[in-house]
């Protein structure tokens, strides 16, 4: 007799050979579906979905010069991009200026350089910014960016309420997962809270936060991790609002998710579905929001950059495209696709358009976008969709436990849950009990690798001499006063990006606002 086999999702749930309609005996459609569009959202955020329009097509672009991201940026629009997204260079996202020392070796690597309006105004140059909706992957400095984005667009005669985009600004993910944060959780948390009160006021129609499972993916969680951890930092999000005397129905609308797409295309679905259905409920019972738009969870989606190999890379266009569907079956908001090549570098323009083709072939030839919620009533899907809720629900109660989400990060634990998943996923591939193609099965070594994006060796020198050439011309006694208002305000309660904004306006560099934030709030080491 042969013996049975034992089949797993990501996240470690065992998938049966069949799914009947016992296994929904005690599921309700009425009150765990609804109707798209109303609570609690499982099949959507908007009744029509994608029959009223596609998703927001997205390709991240950020590397060099401002210029030459400024550059990529109409590249991709003129491919048929309808919104963009926009990376930082990692001096940029810890508030160092690119003449820094410690950013020696990082200027324009993984994302474009910014130290100053100077070089904002370079970035958005000819981009049409009342018409084009702009993501910036950006957390510590979020604040930062936004404001030199408004200054931008200012000059550029567009008024704030006529913006339209998102600042990642998810600083507890940093602590958990990726690392480039600046100021210890509690002063950061006020930034935040800082930004809802400032959007609220004066760039209204802004997502003043992605709250972002994506990084948490990338370290190695489960997709059933992703979701727990995410909206566990959602909730210390919200508390934090309330705390600092912000209504919910008047920041709730206004967030937004950002959520990882990865290869088993029904748990990831089904991992989009809980994750809206976890939302609606949380912010509904918990927090007592009553405007609709507070109970919506409306989210981005990348494709998963830690699945892309650098073994066969042209293997990785079959990779994204699945996980592309899976978010689209998902119902996201907005998506990114990654370039095949980007296991080896920075996407390439042909690698870009294949990305972008990928999301516009589904959305125009595949007809998933037809109906809404296509998936739904699939006796597996909907199994699925409860079991990553049941197992994303305990992960919340134990955090809940700990005092929410900053505790669980100050103590470790979500540090260490996430490490143990990837050291588990690790393991697997290892052993070959997970088929990585082109890694540990159907490898291929003599296949050529790709053209690899090139990088200018001049791009660092050129941008700290643009960089000291500001210091030196501009009205520096006008920008110490001005920077000393910063820190005024940071010892005491004053909304933060007011006097931000003034500095920066009068060409105070990205470097110079963090060091007088790091000067009042300290600087986060972990483990003290």
């Amino acid at each position: 007799m042969q013996e049975e086999k034992h089949i797993f999702t990501d996240s470690g749930i065992e998938v049966d050979s069949l799914y009947t309609n016992s296994d929904l005996m005690d599921f309700d459609p009425v009150s765990m579906l609804g109707q798209p569009g109303s609570f609690p959202y499982t099949r959507g955020v908007q009744k029509d979905m994608y029959r009223g329009r596609f998703w927001t097509m997205r390709q991240y672009a950020g590397f060099g010069t401002a210029e030459a991201t400024n550059e990529r940026f109409h590249f991709l629009l003129n491919a048929g991009q309808t919104g963009l997204s926009c990376a930082f260079d990692l001096p940029t996202q810890m508030g160092y200026d690119s003449d820094h020392q410690r950013s020696d070796g990082e200027v324009g690597k993984v994302g474009v350089a910014i130290d100053s309006i100077d070089d904002m105004k370079l970035l958005m140059a000819g981009l049409p910014l009342d018409k084009v909706s702009t993501s910036m992957t950006i957390n510590a400095t979020a604040a930062i960016l936004l404001l030199l984005y408004e200054l931008v667009a200012e000059e550029n005669g567009v008024s704030s309420d006529k913006l339209n985009g998102t600042i990642q600004n998810d600083i507890l993910k940093e602590y958990a997962a990726r690392g480039t944060y600046i100021y210890p959780p509690r002063p950061s948390m006020r930034l935040i809270t800082d930004i809802f009160a400032y959007c609220k006021e004066n760039i209204p129609n802004w997502n003043t936060i992605s709250i972002s499972g994506y990084h948490i993916r990338e370290a190695g969680s489960t997709a059933v991790q992703e979701i727990a951890f995410t909206i566990a930092n959602g909730i210390s999000y919200v508390n934090a609002a309330l705390s600092a005397g912000l209504n919910v129905d008047d920041f709730a609308p206004r967030l937004s998710f950002f959520w990882n797409s990865h290869n088993n295309l029904f748990e990831e679905v089904a991992k989009f579905r809980a994750a809206r259905r976890m939302w609606a409920n949380i912010m509904k019972t918990r927090f007592n929001a009553t405007d609709p738009k507070s109970l919506k969870m409306r989210f981005h989606t990348q494709t998963g950059g830690s699945t892309l190999t650098a073994q066969q890379p042209e293997n990785n266009i079959v990779r994204v495209a699945i996980q592309s569907m899976a978010a689209v079956l998902g119902g996201t908001q907005s998506l990114h696709t990654n370039g095949f090549d980007e296991a080896l570098g920075l996407p390439t323009e042909k690698a870009a358009k294949i990305a972008l083709r990928t999301q516009q072939i589904i959305a125009y030839e595949s007809g998933v976008t037809d109906t809404v919620d296509p998936l739904a009533g699939s006796y597996y899907v909907e199994s699925l969709t409860n079991e990553i809720e049941k197992l994303a629900t305990e992960y919340l109660e134990k955090i809940d436990d700990m005092g929410g989400s900053v505790s669980a990060i100050e103590s470790g634990y979500m540090q260490e849950e996430i490490e143990k998943a990837a050291y588990a996923y690790a393991k697997a591939i290892d052993n070959a009990e997970k088929i990585v193609v082109s890694v540990n099965k159907f490898a291929d070594a003599s296949l050529e690798s790709p053209e690899v994006f090139p990088i200018d060796p001049q791009l660092q020198e050129n941008q700290i001499k643009r960089t000291q050439k500001l210091k030196q011309t501009r009205d520096n006694e006008l920008v110490n006063s001005l920077l000393e208002d910063v820190k005024v305000a940071a010892k005491g309660t004053q909304n933060l990006l007011v006097p931000m904004k003034e500095a920066l306006r009068h060409k105070a560099t990205l470097g110079e606002v963090s060091d007088v934030l790091r000067g009042v709030f300290g600087e986060f080491i972990p483990g003290n």
